[in-house]
C-alpha cells in the first residue's frame, strides 16, 4: 500500500498536464501543478485556493443536492448558478397564472423569495483515508472486498458525522480504487429562489444551440441560503437568517481578453479517461445509439404536445430538458470518439501495456480477462438500454414499478395489515405527484412506440415470456403500429393508476390478483422481473469484474511508466475539483475561426419573434437596440458580452461553476461544452476542448436592466 500512496503523491505533486487537461483535487495540487497555474497567470497563493484553518476559495463553492455547482457572491448568502440547475424549482414554483418559467422572477426584498425543497452542500475539509479503508478490507478476495467496503466507509464517516451542525462524510474512490479520499460536508436545507430570467433568455437557443458555439444563452438563476442566527443548518423557518459565508466571490465587470487566465472550481460528475478499448467499442456500437434512439422517440412525442398547450409545456418542461440534454450529448460523443479514432488510440496503448506485462502475473492476463468479461455481457447490453430508456421511459410504466414491493408483501404469508397499509399510503402519496406531472396523450404514445421498438430491435430470446404472444392474440400483428396503439389505449383506459374509483377500491382492500391483473402493472412488472431474474446478476458481475480489472490496470499503468504518473489525475466523481486554462478562441475545422466571446449583436441576429427556441422578451430587444447596457458594457466592442469560452477541463456537474480570473474574481458561470469535443468524458482534446460560459456582465445586466432588481446588484462586491 505504501507504494500506491507514493505513486499517488507523485501524481499530485509532480504532475503537469498536457494543454489544460486535468480536474485537480484542490487539497493536493502539488508544487508542479501550482507552479504551472502561476505560469499561466494565477495571482493567488495555495492557501487562498484551499485552506482548512482560514477562509479560501473553496468556502465559496457549493454543490446542489441535484448535482449542479453554485457559488456564494455576497456576504448575505446569495448564490449564482445556472438557469438549468434551478429549472426544477423555477418550473415547480410556477403556475399558468404566475408563470415564472415563462416570464422570469426576481425578488425585490427578502419576503418575496420563494421557498424550495433543495439543499446546498459546502466542503468543510478533505481527508486522505486510504490506510483506514485498506486496513478494513485487508486480505479479502475481490468479491468479499466489494461487499465489505460499504461497512468500512460507514465506520469511517460516522466518526465525523455531526447532525446538529449538518456535518457528514463521503468517501470517494480515486484512481479506480487505488486511493480513497473523504470529503467532509456541511449541508444547508433552507434555500430560496431569488431570481431567474425568462426561459426565453435562460434557455435561448434551446436544443438547436445546445452543446454549440457560438452561444447566446443567459443560463443563470439566483438563490439564497439561510441558517439559524448562529449559522447552523436548519429546516425552512421565517426565523432563519441569510448565511454569513466564510468567503464570497467578488464580481468582476472589468472584462477580459483572449489568452487571459481562467480557473474553474466545481463538482464535475463523471469521466472515464482511463476507459479501455472494450468499453469504447460497447459505447460506440450499442450503448449510445440505443440510448439516443429511445430518447429520440420520447422527445418527439413530448414536444408534439408541449407546443400545443402552455400548461402541458410547463408540466413537462423539466423532464423534457433533462432528457434532451444528454440525448444530444451521447449522439455527439459517439461521433467524436469515432472521428478522432479514440478506440484505435486505446488499443495501441493497451498493446504496449500487454507487451510490458508479459512475465508479470499481476498484470499479464488483464486484457484477456477484459475480453472475456465484455463477451459475456455485450449480448444483453442493448436490451438493458431499451428497458431503461424505452420501456421505463413511459412515466406510467416507471410509476407502475413502484407497486412491486407491495406485490411482494401481498404474496408473502404473515405480512401484517400495518405493513400493507404503510405501502398503500406511500403509493397514494406518490400517485398524487405522478398525476400532477403526467401528460396522458404523450405518455400513451410513448408506451406504444417504445414497446414496439423493443419487439423489433431486441433478440426474441430476451423478451418477457408470453407478453408479446398475448399482445398478438389480443391486438393483432406485432409488426403493425396500430396493434401497439390499440393496446396502449387499453392500458391507459383500464389501469387503476388513472382511475380514482378503481384506485380507491383497491387501496381499501388490496390483493395480489387484482394488482397483477392491472394492465400497467402487468406490463411494467413483467419487463422488470424479466430483467431482474435473468440479467441483473450478469450486469452486476460484469461491473464487479470491470472494477477489479480497472484497479489492477491503473496500478499497472503507474508501475509501467512512472513518468506517465506525472500526467495523471483521478476521474471526476462529483468531488470538488479545480481546473485551469485560458480564455481562448479556436479553429474547429478548415477555414473556420471562432471568436472567444459572443455579444448582444449575435442575440439580435438569432432572434426570431414567436419562435419556440429563439424568441425573446420585447423589453430585452428594445434595450439591446438602444444599447442601454449601463456599467456592464464592453467598451472595446461597444456592446454587451453575453458569453465566452475557455480551455478549462469540465464535465457534467460543473454546470453553474464559477469561472474565475487570476485574482479569484467571478468572470462568469460555466454551463456547457462544445460539440467538437463531446468525447471529453473519455478523451480530452487539447486543441478543440472549450468550456462555454455565460458572462457575469450579462447576468448582472439581466438582473438590473431587464429585471429591475437593483437590490441584488447592491449586495455584490463589484470589481471595476
Amino acid at each position: 500500500m505504501k507504494k500506491i500512496l507514493l505513486l499517488f503523491v507523485l501524481s499530485v505533486s509532480l504532475l503537469k498536464a498536457s494543454a489544460d487537461e486535468g480536474m485537480w483535487l484542490p487539497m493536493l495540487l502539488g508544487e508542479q501543478v501550482y507552479a504551472d497555474m502561476v505560469k499561466k497567470g494565477l495571482k493567488l497563493t495555495k492557501d487562498q485556493l484551499y485552506s482548512i484553518n482560514k477562509s479560501s476559495l473553496k468556502d465559496a463553492i457549493l454543490i446542489f443536492a441535484g448535482g449542479c455547482t453554485g457559488e456564494i457572491v455576497s456576504d448575505q448568502g446569495l448564490i449564482f448558478t445556472n438557469h438549468h440547475c434551478g429549472y426544477s424549482v423555477i418550473a415547480g414554483s410556477s403556475t399558468v397564472e404566475h408563470n415564472y418559467l415563462q416570464d422570469g422572477f426576481f425578488a425585490y426584498n427578502r419576503d418575496q423569495e420563494i421557498k424550495s425543497t433543495i439543499s446546498v452542500v459546502f466542503l468543510d475539509r478533505i481527508v486522505d483515508v486510504t490506510k483506514e479503508v485498506e486496513d478494513g478490507v485487508k486480505g479479502l478476495a475481490w468479491d468479499d472486498r466489494v461487499k465489505k467496503i460499504p461497512d468500512v466507509y460507514k465506520a469511517i464517516t460516522e466518526k465525523v458525522a455531526d447532525k446538529e451542525n449538518g456535518l457528514s462524510g463521503r468517501i470517494y474512490s480515486m484512481f479506480k480504487g487505488n486511493q480513497y479520499i473523504m470529503y467532509v460536508y456541511k449541508t444547508y436545507r433552507d434555500v430560496r429562489l431569488v431570481g431567474a430570467p425568462p426561459e426565453s433568455v435562460g434557455k435561448f437557443g434551446g436544443d438547436t444551440d445546445n452543446w454549440e458555439w457560438p452561444r447566446h444563452t443567459g443560463d443563470f438563476s439566483v438563490f439564497r441560503v439561510y441558517g439559524t442566527k448562529d449559522g447552523k443548518p436548519a429546516d425552512y423557518s421565517a426565523d432563519n437568517v441569510p448565511l454569513k459565508p466564510k468567503h464570497f466571490l467578488p464580481v468582476s465587470i472589468k472584462g477580459f481578453k483572449d489568452g487571459d487566465f481562467a480557473m474553474i472550481y466545481g463538482y464535475p460528475g463523471g469521466t472515464n479517461r482511463y476507459e479501455t478499448s472494450y468499453g469504447i467499442k460497447l459505447k460506440n456500437e450499442i450503448e449510445n445509439p440505443s440510448l439516443v434512439a429511445m430518447r429520440d422517440i420520447r422527445l418527439k412525442l413530448m414536444f408534439e404536445q408541449m407546443i400545443k398547450d402552455p400548461a402541458v409545456k410547463l408540466k413537462l418542461a423539466n423532464s423534457y430538458a433533462s432528457i434532451a440534454n444528454y440525448w444530444k450529448f451521447f449522439d455527439g460523443e459517439t461521433k467524436q470518439l469515432i472521428k478522432y479514432h479514440i478506440y484505435d488510440e486505446k488499443q495501441a496503448f493497451e498493446q504496449a501495456f500487454t507487451s510490458w506485462a508479459k512475465g508479470k502475473p499481476q498484470y499479464e492476463n488483464i486484457f484477456a480477462d477484459y475480453a472475456k468479461n465484455y463477451a459475456t455481457w455485450t449480448p444483453y447490453s442493448k436490451m438493458r438500454q431499451y428497458l431503461n430508456e424505452g420501456i421505463m421511459g413511459s412515466p406510467l410504466t416507471a410509476f407502475a414499478t413502484s407497486f412491486i414491493p407491495l406485490e411482494d408483501k401481498l404474496l408473502k404469508n404473515g405480512t401484517s395489515a400495518a405493513d400493507i397499509k404503510k405501502s398503500t399510503d406511500a403509493l397514494t402519496a406518490s400517485r398524487k405527484d405522478f398525476l400532477a406531472n403526467e401528460d396522458l396523450v404523450s405518455d400513451e404514445k410513448i408506451l406504444a412506440a417504445t414497446c414496439m421498438a423493443f419487439y423489433n430491435d431486441i433478440d426474441k430470446s430476451q423478451h418477457p415470456i408470453g407478453f408479446y404472444e398475448s399482445l398478438r392474440s389480443n391486438y393483432g400483428d406485432l409488426k403493425d403500429e396500430s396493434t401497439y396503439k390499440k393496446w396502449a389505449h387499453d392500458v391507459f383506459s383500464k389501469t387503476m393508476i388513472l382511475d380514482d374509483a378503481k384506485w380507491n377500491a383497491f387501496m381499501a382492500q388490496p390483493d395480489a390478483a387484482t394488482l397483477q391483473a392491472d394492465p400497467a402493472f402487468n406490463y411494467s412488472g413483467g419487463f422488470l422481473k424479466n430483467y431482474n431474474t435473468k440479467y441483473s446478476s450478469l450486469f452486476q458481475a460484469f461491473n464487479v469484474k470491470n472494477a477489479e480489472l480497472g484497479r489492477s490496470y491503473m496500478k499497472g499503468i503507474m508501475e509501467k511508466d512512472p513518468a506517465a504518473v506525472k500526467k495523471m489525475y483521478p476521474d471526476a466523481n462529483f468531488s470538488m475539483r479545480v481546473s485551469y486554462g485560458n480564455v481562448k478562441s479556436y479553429n474547429p475545422r478548415d477555414a473556420v475561426h471562432y471568436d472567444y466571446e459572443c455579444t448582444g449583436k449575435g442575440i439580435l441576429e438569432k432572434y426570431v419573434k414567436g419562435d419556440y427556441e429563439f424568441d425573446l422578451p420585447v423589453k430585452l430587444i428594445d434595450l439591446f437596440k438602444k444599447k442601454d447596457f449601463g456599467q456592464y458594457i464592453d467598451k472595446a466592442r461597444n456592446d454587451l458580452v453575453v458569453s465566452f469560452i475557455t480551455t478549462n477541463d469540465i464535465t457534467g456537474g460543473n454546470s453553474g461553476s464559477p469561472v474565475l480570473d487570476a485574482y479569484g474574481n467571478l468572470l462568469g458561470l460555466a454551463f456547457d461544452g462544445n460539440y467538437e469535443a463531446l468525447s471529453h468524458k473519455i478523451a480530452f482534446d487539447k486543441d478543440l476542448n472549450r468550456t462555454i460560459c455565460v458572462d457575469v456582465r450579462y447576468v448582472l445586466w439581466c438582473i438590473d436592466k431587464l429585471g429591475g432588481a437593483k437590490n441584488i446588484i447592491n449586495e455584490l462586491k463589484l470589481v471595476k
